[in-house]
């Protein structure tokens, strides 16, 4: 991945650089990883490709081209990924506008239209793709840009030898949500709901390596509760994943009414999602530090009717529709690939571990305690359609019981760390520190009011006690602040400061003097 590091403030211990490139290298043997940090100049951005070393960096390469404008010599086809091939400029540059707004207006022409018309025409030869065999000509089909299972279209060309698929090439660019490039005008905080959408099927699944991220950089650690919570929800949003994926799959082999009865089953998990949470597919629930708010009374009483409907749907799925003859002769053998072809080319989760690889991280690297859960990692050996589809059930198996043990053992205490950087504290908390800030606030105007009755003091004490500025004694005394006085019996002079004896005695005969030191005495006496 690329970074542009030209108004980074804190580079204690790092190279100069305007530009980084981060190679991520992870060893599934030795459950270690290397991370490669390359400095490079704004006046040479250039780098050699590694393409010949590890196939899926093509796809990383093109995107670091396409987000920073970094060049990889030798790549075998560094153009445009995500963005059109028309595109000007590299949106991931900190200078780059954010906004639309930031943009000229926008304006189509017709021969602006011409030109991104032939600009979207694939040419096979770009790719290294022959027209025709030797005894063939090829055909090549354009599939899409269409909606193909979740949220943002999906492009695909075809090289058909008759009715058979020779070859493809996907274009990913029309999925692109610019989730990066949004956060640069984010909090911490105001960036969990974009969290959520990365993958719009995982709701919180999202949100957890993004506030555990952050809490790893502040050094927060989080009550054993919140480690329980967030596991328990996370394992609900992948059965509803994986549900989805259930029903469309039999149905995109042919079976219609399965599709119906997966998507009732998620309604069932989105009852227990939103009476926690308050939504469903977005929740934007966890927090940096915990979650938004504890468990609601009666939670898991919801839980467990889940868990009771659950596992025998999944058994009668697995029994009318995936031992199916036709389904398997359908899905049996196509789309096969091993271990050693899903590791080039950057296969993951259920992908790769219907290849029969052991590597799941919440057992090789247990993260948010999945480390006080018993399950099991589901594994297969064929590495087909058939495969993948028989793990993400089998995952489904292991969540439900991996979220039994968070509601018989949800440890108790609060649902958020108590530490400055995250949530508020609680309210009573909260009013005790006002309080204590109330008596510091109200001991430094004591002492402010003592320092300007000692000024004054010194002042009035280097005067002529006979005259004031040139006024009467008794003129002075009426002007000076908070001073007053009246004749008879209530008579009263409340002082704010000492006056001096000359001045006193020209006050009205039988006057009676009452001092005050500070204006506060003066307002409780009522005479202010």
């Amino acid at each position: 991945h690329g970074m542009d590091e030209r108004l980074r403030t804190h580079r204690q211990g790092l190279p100069a650089a305007d530009f980084s490139v981060f190679y991520h290298l992870i060893s599934i043997d030795r459950n270690t990883d290397i991370m490669l940090k390359v400095a490079l100049s704004e006046n040479d951005m250039h780098l050699p490709t590694i393409t010949k070393l590890f196939p899926n960096a093509n796809w990383y390469e093109r995107e670091v081209w396409d987000m920073y404008g970094i060049t990889f010599n030798g790549h075998p086809h560094l153009t445009r990924m995500l963005m059109p091939p028309t595109w000007q400029g590299h949106p991931l540059r900190t200078d780059y506008p954010a906004r639309a707004t930031e943009f000229d207006p926008y304006s189509l022409s017709a021969a602006k239209q011409d030109l991104e018309q032939e600009a979207l025409r694939f040419k096979p030869e770009d790719w290294g793709m022959k027209r025709h065999g030797e005894n063939e000509d090829y055909m090549f089909l354009n599939l899409g840009p269409n909606h193909p299972s979740a949220h943002g279209a999906f492009r695909i060309i075809l090289q058909l030898d008759g009715e058979e698929i020779i070859d493809c090439v996907p274009e990913i660019g029309y999925h692109h949500r610019g989730a990066e490039k949004m956060a640069e005008r984010q909090s911490w905080h105001s960036f969990i709901p974009y969290t959520d959408r990365i993958d719009y099927l995982g709701g919180v699944m999202n949100n957890l390596p993004y506030v555990l991220a952050v809490e790893k950089l502040a050094g927060i650690k989080v009550p054993a509760r919140v480690d329980f919570i967030r596991v328990m929800m996370a394992e609900f949003f992948r059965i509803t994943s994986h549900l989805l994926f259930l029903g469309t799959y039999i149905q995109d082999v042919g079976a219609m009414t399965p599709v119906f009865f997966t998507f009732t089953d998620r309604q069932r998990a989105y009852k227990v999602v939103e009476a926690i949470t308050g939504f469903r597919l977005h929740p934007a629930w966890y927090r940096i530090g915990g979650v938004a708010h504890d468990l609601p009374r009666g939670w898991d009483k919801l839980v467990r009717e889940f868990l009771d409907w659950m596992p025998k749907r999944l058994d009668e799925y697995e029994t009318a529709a995936l031992k199916n003859s036709i389904l398997r002769g359908r899905t049996i053998g196509v789309a096969q690939y091993n271990t050693k072809e899903a590791l080039e080319w950057g296969t993951t989760g259920a992908g790769l571990r219907a290849t029969g690889c052991d590597f799941d991280l919440r057992k090789a690297r247990p993260y948010s305690g999945y480390e006080n859960f018993e399950f099991e990692v589901p594994l297969a050996s064929n590495g087909d359609a058939y495969d993948r589809c028989m793990v993400r059930v089998e995952e489904m198996r292991q969540s439900i019981k991996i979220i039994d043990q968070c509601m018989r053992n949800m440890p108790e205490g609060p649902y958020k760390a108590d530490h400055p950087l995250t949530t508020p504290p609680p309210k009573e908390r909260t009013l005790q520190h006002q309080d204590e800030q109330r008596r510091v606030i109200e001991a430094k105007l004591q002492t402010e009011e003592a320092a300007a009755l000692e000024r004054r003091r010194a002042r009035q004490a280097s005067k002529d006690s006979s005259s004031h500025d040139g006024v009467s004694a008794q003129d002075a005394l009426k002007r000076m602040p908070y001073v007053h006085y009246t004749q008879g019996e209530s008579a009263s002079i409340p002082g704010y400061v000492p006056c001096t004896q000359a001045m006193l005695s020209d006050a009205p005969a039988g006057a009676q003097v009452n001092a005050y030191t500070t204006l506060g005495e003066a307002m409780q006496a009522g005479v202010w």
